[in-house]
């Protein structure tokens, strides 16, 4: 079991998660992080550390963010040269975004 990043995170990407895994298995794309569920440790440090709510368990994602796993599977895989570690200060628009819902089709892969 692994922690995953819902859609929430597009366009906010706070990186608070980040410098409390412990692992380093958080990776950054364009507008959002990602966990690679095969490094995820399933230690839950970094879900409350989320200020928009955007990690769950694996086996507590609501359904219609089933597709999550996969997702954050693919892009850690994609993205598997952009390891982030340490906290980066949100985009400048992050706060008019956070409590915006239903976000997937602002994903930016590239």
């Amino acid at each position: 079991m692994a922690f995953v990043v819902t859609e929430r995170c597009i366009r906010c990407k706070y990186t608070d998660c980040v410098e409390v895994c412990p692992v380093d298995c958080f990776y950054e794309g364009p507008n959002m992080l990602v966990i690679n569920p095969e490094e995820c440790i399933d230690c839950g440090l970094c879900e409350p550390e989320c200020p928009v709510n955007a990690i769950c368990a694996e086996d507590a994602l609501p359904e219609k963010y089933h597709y999550a796993l996969t997702l954050n599977t693919r892009l850690a895989q994609k993205w598997s040269q952009s390891n982030i570690t340490k906290h980066k200060d949100p985009p400048q628009d992050a706060d008019e975004w956070k409590d915006c819902l239903d976000k997937l089709h602002y994903l930016q892969e590239e």
